[in-house]
């Protein structure tokens, strides 16, 4: 009794699918004619560059998705706290990780499982990242904060005053 792919693909006790690329080889062996092999491979190729750019287009509105929610719960709470803290990027990634774990398929209850479970999560990670931010950006300002003073006892220009009083004092030479 021969055995061929479809009948694997088609038997619902089968153990393990075949996979894509098993499934073209086997076809090519069916056919003699090179134009119809080229046409399977070309096939075979094109489903598999769609599968690839949806899956990508796919999880990159999926990241853009969660990257924006999460930023602007963040400066939300910024905005209305009038506070710059940890506590922000906390109750952000909270509330961000609560929201995308509600929308996870499944019954009510899992949902609700996946929410608290996000929200704890979100938190735990944003922590530790909320504070590293916060001090690392306090870092960067300590070295800014030695040339604001310096601004402050000189006279401030902007771009353009600047180069009109350069151009006349050129003039004046």
């Amino acid at each position: 009794m021969a055995f061929t792919a479809m009948e694997a693909t088609d038997d619902a006790e089968s153990p393990a699918p075949i996979s894509k690329d098993a499934e073209v080889t086997l076809k090519l062996g069916s056919t003699e004619d090179k134009r119809e092999q080229y046409r399977l491979m070309r096939d075979a190729m094109e489903k598999r560059f769609i599968r690839v750019t949806r899956g990508s287009i796919v999880g990159g509105v999926r990241l853009g998705m969660f990257t924006a929610a999460f930023y602007g719960l963040q400066n939300l709470l910024a905005e209305q706290r009038g506070v710059h803290d940890v506590f922000n990027v906390v109750g952000a990634g909270s509330a961000t990780a609560s929201a995308f774990g509600l929308i996870l398929p499944g019954s009510l209850r899992w949902r609700a499982r996946n929410m608290l479970l996000g929200s704890v999560l979100g938190a735990a990670f944003c922590f530790p990242l909320g504070w590293l931010h916060l001090k690392l950006i306090e870092k960067a300002n300590e070295g800014n904060q030695a040339a604001n003073e310096n601004l402050d006892k000189r006279d401030i220009k902007s771009g353009v005053s600047a180069a009109i009083e350069r151009l006349e004092s050129n003039l004046h030479k």
